[in-house]
């Protein structure tokens, strides 16, 4: 009599071929001479002796075997028949001694086909075995434009460096996004050292997410593990067991469910009409009702240090005077680091605050750790295009005043040359660059923009704008109490250095702050259905009164009649910036006439107007602020379009 696991074995492949057949699928296991009859191999790899994730063995190189196998390598003939007889006995030497000689195989695609060892494998796959040894030769694909020969070389380029398959991704950019996460440099190889920790991290998540089924999900282990160490770090998952993985998982799952329907983010245009005044109850997040709501404002740096933090402080007093005697709010400054962060976030729990703010992107990994650990606090954070369901994000459509800044300018130079002065090349900057130079070509159609990044390494950008002649420049849009220079929104700066400033754009982070707990504390809000099912980013402008341009009186009577004219026919959706045919500097058209840019179009820019003078920075060109940031927000550059004019 057969032993039972052979029994058992012969089993899972009946019940794997009757269910292919079912679905009208191939029941055996694929041969790889068939699927390279149809692909041209540009070069051959020898790999050595390597671990092979059983996972990734998917079929044998020649068709004569695979007829022995089910589709998930289980067998399909008699116990009593040779290959029978012959898989039992590898079962027992594997039980008692361990199989040691290794398999020949073929990788193709990041896959394996066995040609010799075939049983083998069939056996490990049985006992549930992470990996088997084996001598692989890598069959190179011709590069094409379809995304999974995309992936693939996405894929090449990661092993060059972590010398692993472990990992496969659904996604392009991933392999990037995992790199920049465990805090590898770009072509920085890994010490064997490296590789058994991540090996190590890899397989207890890996554990962990079958635990929790997540292969009923519609993404890889990999896309999960990468949401994973997203939210809690790397070192973390270094230092866990397969346990806590899984009881992190379990309060992650939310995160890694909207990472399997494509992380999308609803963005929320306009607020919502209010109908009533202000109501004396708390969020409606399943916490008692009170008679004062009370919130909190975490900042990076000080009020009086960042203009960015001076900006929310003025938010937050106008919060307090629109709704006084309703509502309190308190501020913590210097929440730089991750830890500093959930400090602070701690420290408001404990003040009692049902709502937070968190101001900067930096703060969103710790944000979302946050609210998972507070599942009844409500947390902002000031980001867009993030895709997370335990907070909502919220932003400014900074672009529609751009648009205004740029017409000014045009209508008041005397030459076809402004400047321009960036900062971040991240989510939104480039639209805003663009929406500037669209609106000052609406007034001058031969007018260029010089454009300089002040986070780039080593450059001054104001000289260099000042060193071309330019005078007229649109600069950072805020001012800080302690450096209260002159150069913000849109100035002219002459030879003698005498400076004018003209208009600038204005962020009413009060009203935007106050129309976000108005609709909250009367449960008219996306954010009050979201947590948990949606990732919610309120991206608001003009129309929503939270974006303003203010002008110069100095600036001549018809150049206000017409900005005033555009600013209400924006606010009024009459007008949109992005409208009508639009080049990018190589002369693509990214807009075609009569049309508009969406708004992830808008958000995810990564390319320059025509009449841009300059180029998006590299990352390896800026400062090491600047990389921080851009690592958790950064476009990825088109690079057919990044080219100096």
């Amino acid at each position: 009599m057969a032993p039972k696991e052979y029994i058992a074995a012969l089993k899972q492949g009946k019940q794997c071929y009757q269910s292919a057949v079912m679905k009208g699928e191939y029941p055996y296991l694929p041969a790889l001479d068939d699927i390279l009859s149809y692909t041209e191999i540009v070069s051959t790899i020898d790999l050595g002796l390597i671990d092979i994730p059983l996972s990734k063995i998917v079929g044998t190189k020649t068709a004569g075997r695979s007829n022995a196998f089910a589709h998930n390598f289980m067998p399909l003939l008699p116990d009593d028949s040779e290959f029978g007889m012959k898989w039992i006995s590898l079962y027992k030497h594997q039980i008692n001694d361990g199989i040691q000689d290794p398999i020949v195989a073929y990788e193709f695609m990041n896959q394996f086909y066995v040609q010799e060892g075939n049983k083998r494998v069939s056996v490990m796959k049985y006992l549930e075995t992470y990996n088997i040894t084996g001598t692989v030769i890598r069959l190179v694909p011709k590069k094409t434009e379809d995304k999974a020969n995309r992936l693939y070389y996405e894929f090449l380029d990661f092993y060059q460096v972590a010398q692993t398959y472990d990992v496969w991704f659904s996604k392009e950019g991933s392999y990037k996004k995992l790199l920049k996460l465990i805090g590898t440099k770009e072509g920085e190889i890994w010490e064997e050292e490296e590789r058994l920790h991540f090996h190590s991290a890899y397989i207890r998540f890996s554990k962990a997410f079958h635990m929790a089924h997540g292969e009923k999900l519609d993404l890889t282990v990999s896309d999960a593990f990468l949401v994973y160490i997203e939210i809690y770090g790397y070192e973390k998952i270094k230092e866990e067991t397969d346990r806590e993985i899984f009881q992190s998982l379990q309060k992650t799952w939310n995160e890694i469910r909207l990472a399997a329907k494509g992380s999308q983010v609803e963005l929320v245009q306009n607020p919502e009409k209010t109908k009533s005044s202000f109501l004396n109850r708390l969020l409606p997040t399943g916490t008692l009702i009170q008679e004062t709501i009370k919130i909190a404002f975490i900042y990076t740096k000080t009020v009086k240090t960042s203009s960015w933090n001076y900006a929310h402080e003025l938010g937050r007093l106008h919060l307090e005077q629109a709704f006084e005697g309703k509502i309190k709010t308190i501020a913590i400054e210097n929440a730089d680091t991750d830890v500093e962060v959930e400090a602070a976030i701690d420290e408001a729990v404990l003040e009692g605050c049902n709502l937070i703010f968190t101001t900067a992107i930096q703060m969103v990994n710790q944000s979302v750790r946050s609210a998972i650990r507070y599942p009844k606090i409500k947390i902002f954070n000031c980001s867009i295009k993030m895709s997370y369901t335990s907070i909502c994000t919220y932003f400014a459509r900074m672009y529609e005043s751009k648009f205004l800044i740029g017409a000014i300018a045009a209508a008041l130079s005397r030459t076809d040359r402004l400047g321009y002065v960036a900062d971040y090349p991240i989510y939104g900057t480039i639209a805003n660059i663009n929406a500037f130079a669209l609106g000052a070509r609406m007034i001058n159609p031969y007018v260029k923009i010089h454009l300089e990044w002040s986070k780039a390494k080593g450059q001054n950008a104001r000289e260099r704008l000042m060193q071309e002649g330019i005078i007229f420049i649109s600069d950072h849009d805020m001012i800080t109490p302690n450096h209260a220079s002159r150069e913000y929104g849109l100035y002219s700066k002459h030879e003698d250095g005498t400076l004018e400033n003209l208009a600038t754009p204005i962020w009413h982070w009060g009203k935007f702050y106050e129309r976000i707990v108005k609709n909250l504390s009367q449960g008219n809000s996306e954010a009050n259905a979201s947590k948990g099912k949606k990732a919610v980013n309120y991206w608001w402008g003009m129309s929503a009164d939270v974006i303003d341009v203010i002008c110069s009186e100095d600036i001549p009577h018809g150049t206000h009649r017409l900005i005033e004219f555009l600013k209400n026919s924006i606010r009024a959706d009459d007008f949109h910036p992005f409208d009508g045919l639009i080049y990018s500097q190589n002369g693509i058209v990214r807009c075609e006439k009569g049309q508009s840019l969406n708004a992830e179009e808008i958000i995810t820019m990564d390319w320059l107007a025509e009449n841009v003078v300059g180029q998006i920075p590299e990352f390896e060109e800026l400062t090491e602020e600047a990389q921080a940031l851009v690592q958790l927000q950064g476009i990825k550059i088109d690079e057919t379009t990044n080219t100096e004019k």
